[in-house]
């Protein structure tokens, strides 16, 4: 269902296909005002007197009409559950969006957005980072995840209590940039020197380590390891920010920048209603999940109770909302420590494929200006 560490995105690739994309004009300043809340209708008349005594109201003009097409990263899951939710309950309808969902078709969302194929797409703060140093023309409008939902996963069984003990031991893995790195950071904090063997096996890196072919391996939390619940395998986890890794914004909705600067009113609206499917989510996960599977014929037919499971977890651990329970915020200091970490890694490349020497500028890697 979901793709095998598809939160792990490989720069490289990234590189190679927006150098195929074509790259628009400069774009204009984003705008950072919130729309103007619609004036209220003129009370009724009072009983007795005329209607025609009371001025009339002027009717707010209806929305100008627009269209998002929105790129999906895989099949639909709880990633997704927002859309599903605000395009069910007539959400987008109200807002004058007609909203296209683009299915998943191999290419990532962040060039299918940056050569505008797309308008808008699901990205993730590591992938998002190397498209933009790569020379895309990206915007995350809203954070979907507000944290981190990948941890390090052993058998409960195994013996390896610590991250420390993952010295010497084998790792299955994806084959992407970050992995390595991100794993020496977690074991070197614990204590170990963060030496150990990696087996780049792609969408078998799970089945390895349920049947002991490997030690250890990244999963998503709220989709892998519910999975793996659900199947009898007992896994120990290792969050990464317990051993002072950043924390970051594991899923985003990030926007074409060219786009944005030239259609803000009808941004404004698309993101607008997207909060209100992810607050419904937040808040009332078994509905939302319900919508989610509803939407989809088919796609959850093998396993209708992981996407509720999920859900659950997601809004339970309080993934979806910020500190104050906002849906979508996010700061210049969960922007700033993650990609500074890509950074001083070397993994960053710039459009020829080298590794960027500059810093990137991290406020612009993000606005909350549109959101509600």
């Amino acid at each position: 269902m979901r793709q095998p560490g598809r939160h792990l995105v490989p720069a490289l690739l990234v590189s190679i296909v927006l150098a195929a994309c074509s790259t628009a004009s400069s774009s204009a300043p984003i705008g950072s005002s919130s729309p103007s809340a619609p004036p209220s209708s003129s009370t009724a008349a009072s009983a007795g007197e005329s209607s025609s005594a009371s001025p009339s109201a002027s009717p707010t003009p209806p929305p100008t009409p627009a269209t998002v097409r929105l790129a999906l990263d895989w099949t639909p899951n709880t990633d997704h559950t927002g859309f599903y939710v605000a395009q069910a309950q007539g959400w987008y309808r109200d807002a004058g969006i007609t909203l296209k969902i683009l299915p998943y078709n191999g290419a990532t969302p962040e060039s299918i957005v940056s050569g505008g194929q797309a308008e808008c797409g699901i990205s993730f703060e590591d992938s998002m980072t190397f498209a933009v140093a790569a020379g895309a023309k990206l915007t995350s409008v809203m954070a979907i995840l507000q944290h981190n939902a990948q941890e390090l996963a052993v058998l409960a069984n195994s013996g390896i209590t610590h991250p420390r003990q993952l010295d010497g031991k084998t790792y299955a893995g994806f084959g992407y940039p970050n992995e390595v790195p991100t794993v020496r950071y977690v074991i070197r904090k614990d204590g170990g020197s963060g030496d150990f063997k990696v087996a780049t096996l792609n969408g078998a890196a799970y089945d390895a380590l349920y049947h002991r072919q490997a030690d250890f391996a990244i999963t998503f939390t709220a989709w892998e390891g519910l999975e793996a619940k659900e199947r009898g395998i007992d896994l120990r986890y290792f969050k990464f920010t317990d051993y002072g890794f950043p924390d970051f914004y594991q899923v985003l909705l990030a926007c074409n920048t060219d786009w944005l600067a030239k259609n803000q009113d009808a941004a404004r609206r698309f993101v607008g209603a997207t909060v209100r499917g992810f607050q419904l989510a937040a808040s009332d996960p078994d509905g939302a999940a319900k919508m989610l599977i509803d939407q989809n014929p088919g796609v959850f037919d093998a396993n209708r109770t992981l996407p509720v499971e999920s859900a659950r977890f997601l809004a339970t651990n309080g993934y979806y909302v910020d500190a104050s329970g906002k849906v979508g915020t996010q700061t210049l200091d969960m922007w700033t420590a993650y990609p500074k970490f890509l950074f001083d890694q070397g993994l960053l490349t710039g459009p020829d494929g080298k590794a960027v020497k500059t810093a990137p500028d991290y406020q612009a890697l993000f606005t909350n200006a549109y959101l509600p």
